[in-house]
């Protein structure tokens, strides 16, 4: 433990990981944030529509869809869920390169992690809504309501805490695939931590940059879970 001390927490290597902190450290945590939430933002816009077409589309849901619709989707949702991150960025270089003009970059790592996470999104929203009482679904079409406003009027409202916790899962694993995505040049805290830290042999530039992200998904899981609190009719009654 001492020579590990010795060799990787020494004065000298200690002196250029402060010199790091100092210059960089503030300017790539806003990096990390700015792709983080501009990544959850348009894994939103696709993955929240989706997730309730997953469940009104069912065949006990409220408007069902042809069989072979939605075992498309059911699997094209799968088959991006279950590939590795770090594979499917260098995967998607070529879709991202005629995206975005470059397949590097901050602007760049945007495309695959928001490829990555609509399919998760859409799952959590799935989830979140499904655990809404068929009873007040049943009652809504009862009293002459169209799919789209009980979707919007019952079902959505209804699931507002499950949905706001699942929000807050998607921006921390969103944050992960962020760090991740600096071994193929995205920016952010995970490039610096692998061009100051891992690549230099500096121990103490990777200690701070996990420090900072435990920091970070702290903050949002703290925030989202006061959320999801705050907007729960049960826990008011």
């Amino acid at each position: 433990m001492n020579d590990y001390i010795a060799t990787y927490y020494n004065p000298d290597k200690l002196e250029k990981a402060w010199k790091v902190i100092q210059a960089d450290f503030l300017r790539e945590t806003g990096v990390t944030l700015y792709i983080t939430l501009m990544a959850t933002l348009f894994a939103v816009i696709i993955g929240l529509p989706l997730g309730v077409l997953l469940v009104t589309g069912d065949q006990k849901g409220i408007r069902p869809l042809p069989k072979p619709l939605m075992a498309f989707l059911n699997w094209l949702i799968n088959l991006l869920r279950s590939a590795p991150f770090i594979i499917l960025i260098v995967v998607l270089m070529p879709i991202t390169r005629s995206i975005v003009g470059k397949a590097v970059g901050n602007a760049a790592v945007i495309v695959p992690l928001v490829i990555a996470a609509f399919p998760f999104v859409a799952r959590l929203v799935e989830g979140s809504l499904r655990e809404v009482n068929p009873n007040i679904v049943e009652m809504s079409q009862s009293m002459g309501a169209s799919a789209w406003e009980t979707v919007v009027h019952v079902m959505l409202p209804e699931s507002v805490p499950s949905l706001i916790t699942s929000l807050t899962t998607a921006v921390t694993t969103i944050l992960g695939y962020t760090a991740m995505s600096g071994a193929v040049g995205g920016g952010g805290l995970g490039n610096l931590a692998i061009t100051q830290g891992q690549q230099r042999y500096n121990q103490a530039v990777l200690l701070a940059a996990l420090i900072v992200l435990v920091i970070i998904v702290q903050i949002f899981q703290t925030f989202g879970t006061w959320v999801a609190r705050k907007s729960d009719k049960r826990l008011k009654q």
